[in-house]
C-alpha cells in the first residue's frame, strides 16, 4: 500500500503498517539525513541534560566532541568562533573569523572539529582528501588545518571556506511547496556532477552524497562586519548544560550547547555556484571502507548487502539525488523506514532481480514475511510523484520520461550496471 500525503501538512503522524507490504510516502517536509553512528551510549548517558536539542552530550566524553565556547580563539589565537553552523556523528562545525585575514575567500571560515576517537582517522583521512581537490571547482575548498587538543583528546580541525546554505535549506526556505523549479534544478545537478566526476576522476569516493551535502557559495560576505554576519546566521541561541544530580560538570562537557544556526534564507547573497562538502565519509578507491554511514534512504544496497564498496555507491546516491532535486522528494521512503522496508522499495523501483550473491542474507533479513509483487516501477512512480497535482509542474512529460531513463541508468543493484558521472554529464537532456 503506498500512501500520498498533501504538502499542506508539515507533519506527519502515522503508526507502522502491521502489513508485510511496504508503503511509499509522498512527502513534502524535510528529510532526515543522518550519519551519526550507532555508538553505544556510556553509563552517564543521562547524567547531564540541555533544553538545546542538538549533538548528543553522552559523545563529549574521552574520544569524542571537543567543548567550545563561543569567542574561544583557536590554532594560536588565530581563529575566533562565532556560531555553530552545525553537527554530525563526527564532529561539530562552527563560523569563525580568522584574525590574521590571509585567505582569498575572506575573513570568515568554517571550522569542522572532528571527534579524538583514535586521533580520529576520519579526520586525517578527510584532510587527506581535500588537500588533493583543492583545485576543484565544485568541491568546498580547505583553507588548513591544525590540531587542538583538550579534555577528551587531540581533535583534527579543518578549516573550511565559509558557504552559504545548502541545497536542501534554499529548498525548505523558499519553495513551499518543496520543490526546486526545473530550470533550477538541473543546473544544479549539473555542477553537483561536475563536483562528483572530479572526485571519481581522482580515485576519490564522496560516500555521503546527497542535497544536504551541496552548499551555495557566498563570495559577498567575505568582507562584511562581524554583526553583521551574526544576523545572517540568526542570534546565537544557548543552552546551559547541568548535571541532574546537582553536581559539577566533568572537565569534558561543555558549559553549554549552541543551536545550529538557523539561516535567514532571504538575506544571504547567494551565487549560482554549487559546492559539495561534508567528506567524513569518503575514502580512496585504494582504501576502500567495510562501512558506510550514508543515510539510509540515499544508501546504495551494496552498503546494506556488506557488499566490497567502490566510488559507485556515490552512482546509486547519484539517481536519488536527481530524482528528489526535480520532484522534491526521495524516490524512497524517508519515514518509518528500515533496510527490509527500503529493499523491497529498491526492488520495485529498479525493476531486476538482486544478485545471487545478495539472496542468502536477504532471505535473512525478509524472514517468513514475504512480500507480494505489485509496486509502481521508477517511470509509473516519477510521473505519479511530479505530476501529482498539488506542486509546481515546470517540466513536461517528456522531460519525467528522460529523466526516468537516466536515473534507472544509475539505480542498478549491480554497480559495475551503473552509468559513470561523466555519461549522465553528457546526456543530451543535460546540455
Amino acid at each position: 500500500m503506498r500512501v500520498r500525503i498533501s504538502p499542506s501538512l508539515t507533519r506527519i503522524h502515522t503508526i507502522p503498517s502491521l502489513s508485510s507490504t511496504p508503503s511509499r510516502v509522498s512527502k513534502h517536509t524535510s528529510i532526515p539525513y543522518s550519519t551519526l553512528p550507532q555508538t553505544p551510549k556510556p553509563p552517564h548517558e543521562h547524567q547531564y541534560s540541555c533544553p538545546i536539542n542538538a549533538e548528543p552530550l553522552h559523545r563529549y566524553t574521552t574520544g569524542g566532541y571537543h567543548p567550545i565556547t563561543l569567542g574561544s580563539l583557536l590554532h594560536q589565537e588565530r581563529y575566533k568562533i562565532l556560531h555553530k553552523l552545525g553537527w554530525g556523528g563526527y564532529s561539530t562545525v562552527w563560523a569563525a573569523r580568522d584574525e590574521q585575514f590571509v585567505f582569498r575567500e575572506g575573513r570568515y571560515v568554517a571550522i569542522k572539529i572532528c571527534v579524538s576517537e583514535n586521533y580520529s582517522n576520519k579526520g586525517r583521512q578527510e584532510i587527506s582528501i581535500l588537500k588533493s581537490l583543492n583545485d576543484t571547482k565544485h568541491v568546498v575548498r580547505m583553507l588548513d588545518h591544525f590540531d587542538v587538543e583538550g579534555p577528551n583528546g587531540i581533535h583534527p580541525c579543518l578549516v573550511l571556506e565559509m558557504l552559504g546554505p545548502s541545497v536542501s535549506d534554499l529548498v525548505e526556505g523558499w519553495f513551499a511547496d518543496g520543490r526546486l523549479p526545473g530550470s533550477l534544478a538541473k543546473g544544479v545537478a549539473r555542477q553537483a556532477m561536475r563536483g562528483l566526476d572530479a572526485l571519481h576522476r581522482r580515485g576519490i569516493a564522496h560516500g555521503d552524497f546527497h542535497i544536504r551535502n551541496l552548499a551555495f557559495n557566498i563570495p559577498s560576505v567575505a568582507n562584511i562586519l562581524e554583526d553583521e554576519l551574526i544576523n545572517l546566521l540568526g542570534r546565537p541561541d544557548i543552552g546551559y548544560v547541568r548535571c541532574n544530580d546537582g553536581g559539577s560538570l566533568a572537565p569534558g562537557i561543555p558549559e553549554y550547547i549552541v543551536r545550529p544556526a538557523s539561516l535567514h534564507l532571504q538575506s544571504w547573497p547567494l551565487s549560482n555556484t554549487v559546492k559539495i562538502v561534508d567528506f567524513g565519509e569518503s575514502f580512496p578507491q585504494k582504501d576502500t571502507p567495510e562501512i558506510l554511514h550514508t543515510p539510509l534512504v540515499v544508501r546504495a544496497p551494496e552498503v546494506i548487502f556488506k557488499d566490497r564498496l567502490d566510488h559507485r555507491v556515490d552512482l546509486w546516491s547519484l539517481g536519488c539525488m536527481l530524482f528528489e532535486l526535480l520532484v522534491g522528494q526521495p524516490p524512497f521512503d524517508s519515514f518509518l523506514i528500515t533496510p527490509k522496508i527500503l529493499v523491497e522499495q529498491m526492488q520495485e523501483m529498479a525493476g531486476e532481480a538482486l544478485p545471487d550473491r545478495w539472496v542468502p542474507l536477504w532471505e535473512s533479513m525478509r524472514g517468513e514475511d514475504i512480500t507480494e509483487d505489485g509496486g509502481l516501477g521508477l517511470q509509473e512512480w516519477l510521473e505519479e510523484m511530479y505530476f501529482d497535482g498539488e506542486r509546481k509542474e515546470d517540466l513536461s512529460r517528456d522531460d519525467i520520461v528522460e529523466l526516468g531513463r537516466i536515473i534507472r541508468k544509475l539505480l542498478r543493484f549491480e554497480p559495475g550496471a551503473r552509468a559513470s558521472v561523466e555519461e549522465i554529464l553528457n546526456d543530451p537532456w543535460f546540455r
